[in-house]
């Protein structure tokens, strides 16, 4: 049994994890940290985490940058692994994260879904074999008209994947309105959507002359990375120390 901690346990993703946990019969939670404490969690809360005194095997945090220095000592000091899901981390706070990894075992990245780094894997192998062929290639994502940044993390997380297993050889190209010319060769175009409440997809285009291949990954409610999330806690508890991210999660599934 996985002993979980969890940061912003009262925030939405943390209700979401907290119930997700109390079905799992792997894994659970045994304390809480958050700034609000309503006193319905059947777990202990506590809003500094350097007063939880609970053993663990691993923690969550999916929370705010707020006191996110605190918790990552917390971590080091206590030989705590961590699933980090917190996002808007600075150049300094990512430089700490790789010197904890040199004690802990640390496992970020930039979509906590199981599906969609199982997507990254499968457009690795696409792209090293449509790319060649002269096979185009674009990106979609579609989210919800309260998303701040454009194009999504994820969508970019997407282009990376692709763009790794080609060198690197290829731009990114999110506006063509100010241009009148032909598709260049080696770039990936990204177009972002707004609108209503979706949650978020993504579509990966491979056209070719005369047949198009196509990717596609929906999600229809947040409950995917709080999934991902547990997934990652499983797999990180117990594990050496050193970086590791949700591609290291699916490969220890397959």
């Amino acid at each position: 049994m996985v002993r979980i901690i969890l940061r912003g346990c009262n925030g939405r993703m943390g209700r979401v994890i907290s119930g997700l946990l109390k079905e799992d019969k792997e894994a659970r939670l045994v304390a809480g940290v958050d700034l609000v404490d309503d006193g319905q969690n059947s777990y202990p809360v506590y809003r500094d985490i350097r007063d939880c005194d609970v053993e663990a095997d691993c923690l969550i945090d999916f929370s705010s940058a707020v006191a996110w220095d605190d918790m990552l000592d917390y971590c080091v000091e206590k030989k705590l692994p961590c699933v980090l899901c917190t996002t808007g981390l600075s150049e300094a706070q990512l430089e700490k994260i790789d010197k904890a990894s040199g004690s802990i075992a640390v496992l970020r990245s930039a979509n906590m879904s199981m599906g969609i780094n199982l997507l990254m894997k499968m457009l690795k192998d696409a792209a090293g074999v449509l790319a060649p062929a002269g096979f185009d290639m674009e990106i979609v994502e579609k989210h919800h008209n309260q998303k701040v940044d454009a194009p999504s993390g994820t969508a970019l997380a997407l282009a990376d994947s692709i763009n790794g297993k080609l060198g690197n050889s290829y731009s990114y190209v999110y506006d063509r309105s100010g241009r009148r010319e032909k598709r260049p060769e080696k770039e990936i175009g990204i177009s972002a959507v707004r609108g209503g409440s979706i949650v978020g997809e993504h579509e990966i285009i491979f056209a070719g002359v005369d047949e198009v291949v196509t990717f596609s990954h929906t999600a229809y409610s947040r409950a995917v990375f709080g999934k991902g999330a547990v997934q990652a806690a499983k797999y990180l508890a117990g594990k050496p120390a050193g970086k590791y991210d949700m591609g290291d999660v699916i490969d220890g599934t397959m």
